[in-house]
C-alpha cells in the first residue's frame, strides 16, 4: 500500500550541529578469494574466551595439508570502555542508544522454530528468552527474535532495545502445524502402533523451517563482521521420521530432488559464506523416556515388558534423531549444540560472541575446483579448546554471484543507518479527531549531501523517500514512496545549506501494537542513500485507559518563533541536540484522562527525569497539568521548558515523562511513562 496524501515538504529553521559520518571498513570475516582464505576461530578455556594468543600458537590445515598463516588478528565484539552501572543502580527499562556500524557488538539472530516446537517447549522458550533479555542482553548487543512459522522480516527486527525484544517474545505461540505435536514425546500408541513421529505437517514444515533459515541468512549476510544464528527447536532430524510424506508423491517445498541432509548442508554452506556461525538448542531438554500416564499399553506380562522396552528404546532414539540436524549445522559452521539441558544456557552462547580470532592463508590453485575442502585448526596450550568452520566449497567470492538487491531495500533492511546522506529522524504516535491515529515522522536531511543543479534562477534536487512500517511479526504494515523535487530560489537555497531540509509525513496507524518505522532517502542524481529507523508503540485508545502520544523536543529559539503551541507540536525538528546550560521545550498529548468528580475536570501531574547509561542523573520538580485554553479534554496538550544543567557531560540522554491520573480514586493507578532520547554536545 502506498500513502501519498499525507506527505508534505516543509522548509524551516533547523538547529544543526555537524556530525561527521565514518566510512565503514571491510568487515568480512569468512573470505574465500583467489588471494586469501580467511576463517574465524574461537578459543576457550573452562568455558571462557582466550583473547591473548599469537599466530604461532595456531596451525591451519586444508585437506590435511598445513598452511602458512599470512594474516592474524583478534577481534573484540565488546567495547573497551563499556559504561557499566553498579549492581541495582541501572534502570533496565531505559532504552539504550542505537548502535552504529563501527561500534563493537555481539550480533545474534535467535530463530524460534515454532514449526518444530511442542506446546510445553514453546512455554519453556518464552520463559528462558525473557530471563535472557532481562539478565544478559547488553546495550552493545544486536539481537533479533525470528519465527519460522510466519513471514520473515528478519533484519528490521535486529535491535538492542529490550522493549522490542520482549514484545517479540510476547508474539511467540505454539503452531498447530508443528511437526513436534502438542507434547514433546508422542504417546506410546503413536510410536508402537502407527510407527511414526511426524505430525500432519511434518515433512512440509521441515522444509519451511529450512526456507526461513535461508531467508534469515541472506538478510544477515549484509551485516558487517562475524554474526551468529541460534535455532531453538524440538525437531530437526536428518532423515524423515515419516516416510509416507515422500512415498505419497508429494514434492518437498525446498527442492524436488533434495533430501533433508542436503538441505541442512546447504544452510551450513550459506552460513559459512555469510560469516555466520550456527548454534542450536535442543529444546526437548531432559525428558523421561519411560511409560507415563498418557500411555496406553495392554497385553500379557511378557508382552507388556517387550512393549515397554520397545517404547523406551524408540523414545531414546527419537530424542537423538530430532537433534541431529541442528547438531550437524552447528558443527559445520563452528558452533555447538546445547542438549540435555532445561535452562538452555543462552548466556554461554552469548558470552562466546565476545571475540574471535581471524586467521588467513594463501590458497593454492587446487583450492578452486568446486569440491569441498576440509578445514582443520589446532591451538597449542593446555586446556584450550578451538572451534572453527568445518570447511568450504572450492569457489571464490568472485564466483559466488548473489542476486543484487536495490540499495534502498538494503538500507531499509539494515539495523544500521546508511551514512551517505546525513539523516535525522523522529517518529511518534499521534491522534486527532479528523484523521484518527497515525505514526508521524519528521526527517532532517543535510542539504550539502544532496545534488542541487541550478536551473534558471533556482536550485533543484530530486529526492526519493521510502518509508516502511514493520509489525512485530516482521510483516510490512504500511509504506510510503514519494519522489520530491526541491526547487529553491537563491535565498532559500543558501538558508537550506546552513539549516538543512525538514520533511514531515504521516502514516495511518490502523491497529494498536509495537512497530518499527524505517525511512530511506535517496539522492536521485548521485544515488547516495541515508537511512534510519525507530521503534514506536501505538496504544489502544478504545479501552479508555490513560495513554500518551510521543514526545517532541525543541530548543527555546524555535519556540520563540512559533505563534502557538499547536505549531510548536507540529513543526518540531528531527534533530535533538542541545548545549549544556540551555533550555529545551517538550510537548506531549495525553489521551483518555478521567474527570475528577470533585473538580469537574481532569487532574494530572507530571514527573520528569533525565537518564544516562541507565542511571538517573537529574529529576525535575513534579508539576500539575495546566488545563487553561485546552480545546479538547480528550486530547490534553502538556508542555514545559526544562533547563539542561551546565555540569552534564556530552553524550546521549533519555528524557522520561511519568504522567499520573489523580482523578482515578479507590484503586492503584500506575503512571503512564513515555521516553525520548537526545544528545548533549559542546
Amino acid at each position: 500500500m502506498k500513502t501519498k496524501a499525507f506527505l508534505s515538504l516543509i522548509l524551516s529553521l533547523c538547529v544543526f550541529f555537524p556530525v561527521h559520518a565514518q566510512k565503514t571498513t571491510d568487515d568480512d570475516v569468512v573470505r574465500i578469494t583467489t588471494n586469501l582464505v580467511q576463517i574465524d576461530a574461537i578459543v576457550t578455556k573452562d568455558g571462557k574466551n582466550v583473547p591473548n594468543l599469537k599466530a604461532e600458537d595456531f596451525e591451519i590445515f586444508e585437506d590435511g595439508r598445513k598452511q602458512t598463516i599470512t594474516s592474524f588478528a583478534y577481534i573484540s565484539n565488546v567495547p573497551a570502555t563499556s559504561p557499566a552501572a553498579a549492581p541495582g543502580d541501572r534502570d533496565k527499562s531505559v532504552p539504550p542508544p542505537p548502535l552504529k556500524p563501527n561500534d563493537p557488538r555481539r550480533t545474534l539472530a535467535i530463530v524460534v522454530d515454532d514449526l518444530g516446537l511442542s506446546a510445553p517447549s514453546m512455554s519453556d522458550v518464552r520463559r528462558q528468552l525473557r530471563k535472557f533479555i532481562d539478565e544478559e542482553v547488553q546495550p552493545y548487543d544486536l539481537i533479533a527474535i525470528i519465527r519460522t512459522g510466519t513471514s520473515i522480516g528478519a533484519l528490521q527486527q535486529f535491535t538492542n532495545d529490550k522493549r522490542l525484544l520482549n514484545r517479540a517474545v510476547d508474539q511467540l505461540r505454539w503452531n498447530h502445524c508443528s511437526r513436534a505435536g502438542i507434547n514433546v514425546l508422542p504417546p506410546a500408541q503413536s510410536i508402537l502402533e502407527l510407527g511414526t513421529t511426524d505430525q500432519v505437517c511434518g515433512g512440509f514444515s521441515f522444509f519451511m523451517t529450512m526456507r526461513a533459515l535461508r531467508y534469515t541468512i541472506d538478510g544477515m549476510a549484509e551485516l558487517p563482521g562475524r554474526k551468529s544464528l541460534l535455532i531453538m527447536s524440538d525437531s530437526l532430524p536428518i532423515e524423515s521420521q515419516d516416510a509416507s510424506f515422500f512415498n505419497a508423491g508429494a514434492s518437498a517445498p525446498w527442492d524436488d530432488a533434495m533430501t533433508r541432509v542436503m538441505a541442512l548442508q546447504r544452510i551450513a554452506e550459506k552460513a559459512i559464506r555469510a560469516s555466520i556461525v550456527i548454534y542450536s538448542i535442543d529444546t526437548q531438554g531432559l525428558q523421561p523416556t519411560g511409560i507415563t500416564a498418557a500411555d496406553r499399553i495392554s497385553g500379557t506380562s511378557r508382552e507388556l515388558t517387550q512393549r515397554m522396552n520397545a517404547l523406551l528404546a524408540a523414545r531414546s532414539r527419537m530424542l537423538f534423531d530430532r537433534r541431529a540436524g541442528g547438531d550437524m549445522m552447528s558443527r559445520q559452521t563452528g558452533g555447538f549444540q546445547i542438549r540435555n539441558s532445561n535452562d538452555f544456557q543462552l548466556d554461554r552462547i552469548l558470552h562466546e560472541q565476545s571475540g574471535y580470532y581471524l586467521i588467513g592463508y594463501r590458497p593454492s590453485e587446487e583450492t578452486f575446483n568446486a569440491k569441498f575442502h576440509r578445514i582443520t585448526a589446532k591451538v597449542k596450550g593446555s586446556g584450550l579448546t578451538l572451534r572453527t568452520r568445518y570447511g568450504f566449497f572450492g569457489y571464490s567470492e568472485e564466483d559466488d554471484v548473489r542476486k543484487p538487491q536495490p540499495k534502498t531495500n538494503l538500507a531499509l533492511m539494515s539495523p544500521f543507518g546508511a551514512q551517505d546522506i546525513q539523516i535525522e529522524f523522529t517518529a511518534f504516535f499521534a491522534n486527532d479527531k479528523t484523521s484518527g491515529s497515525a505514526i508521524r515522522s519528521f526527517l532532517y536531511l543535510n542539504t550539502k549531501d544532496l545534488t542541487f543543479v541550478k536551473t534558471n534562477d533556482k536550485y533543484e534536487a530530486t529526492v526519493e523517500l521510502h518509508g516502511v512500517i514493520f509489525g512485530a511479526n516482521g510483516n510490512v504494515v504500511d509504506q510510503i514512496q514519494h519522489t520530491g523535487v526541491f526547487s529553491l530560489p537563491e535565498q532559500a537555497y543558501q538558508r537550506a545549506l546552513s539549516e538543512g531540509i525538514r520533511i514531515r509525513f504521516d502514516m495511518p496507524a490502523k491497529r494498536p501494537g509495537a512497530y518499527q518505522v524505517r525511512v530511506a532517502a535517496r539522492d536521485v542524481a548521485s544515488s547516495r542513500i541515508g537511512a534510519t529507523g525507530q521503534f514506536v508503540a501505538v496504544p489502544n485508545l478504545k479501552n479508555k485507559q490513560l495513554a500518551l502520544s510521543g514526545i517532541v523536543l525543541r530548543g527555546v529559539a524555535d519556540v520563540a518563533e512559533a505563534e502557538s503551541t499547536t505549531e510548536v507540536a507540529a513543526a518540531t525538528p528531527a534533530v535533538r541536540r542541545f548545549f549544556p546550560n540551555t533550555d529545551l521545550f517538550f510537548g506531549v498529548v495525553v489521551y483518555n484522562a478521567a474527570i475528577d468528580p470533585a473538580l469537574g475536570r481532569p487532574n494530572l501531574t507530571v514527573e520528569t527525569k533525565l537518564f544516562r547509561d541507565g542511571k538517573r542523573v537529574y529529576e525535575y520538580p513534579e508539576f500539575p497539568v495546566d488545563l487553561a485554553n485546552q480545546p479538547d479534554l480528550e486530547r490534553i496538550f502538556v508542555s514545559k521548558l526544562l533547563r539542561i544543567g551546565a555540569n552534564l557531560e556530552p553524550g546521549y540522554y533519555y528524557l522520561q515523562l511519568e504522567i499520573t491520573d489523580k482523578a482515578v480514586k479507590g484503586k492503584e493507578q500506575p503512571p503512564v511513562i513515555q521516553w525520548i532520547d537526545f544528545e548533549i554536545v559542546k
